[in-house]
């Protein structure tokens, strides 16, 4: 597990209707930061004990050392979005319609990709 100033897991994602870009990188201690498309801080936050708990029981049941480096063959969505995740020195990238559920399930834990 990394330490808590360390980055846990970064998601970029991509895409979609007004093709925006964000990424969104949570540390060890549940603090995270959010990236506009230049990486400039678009906002930050904590989550919850409980909402950090549920984030790595997600990486950690998607055991990214067994997922493809890009996931295809799912649905094409259109105006969907494209997701890259960073976790644990693993780098694991696909469509909406082509994420595999373990890592729908990590999108899902993470903080939102935009304000409001």
């Amino acid at each position: 597990m990394p330490a808590p100033g360390e980055t846990l897991v970064r998601v970029t994602r991509s895409g979609g209707f007004a093709g925006e870009t964000h990424t969104v990188i949570v540390k060890g201690d549940g603090s995270w930061s959010r990236l506009d498309a230049k990486a400039e801080p678009e906002g930050t936050g904590k989550l919850s004990e409980q909402e950090l708990a549920a984030l790595r029981t997600a990486l950690r049941e998607a055991d990214f050392a067994r997922q493809p480096r890009i996931a295809t063959g799912g649905p094409k969505i259109y105006d969907g979005f494209f997701y890259a995740f960073v976790h644990g020195g693993y780098e694991v990238a696909g469509e909406q319609g082509s994420l595999p559920p373990a890592l729908v399930k990590v999108a899902d834990a993470l903080p939102p990709f935009t304000q409001g």
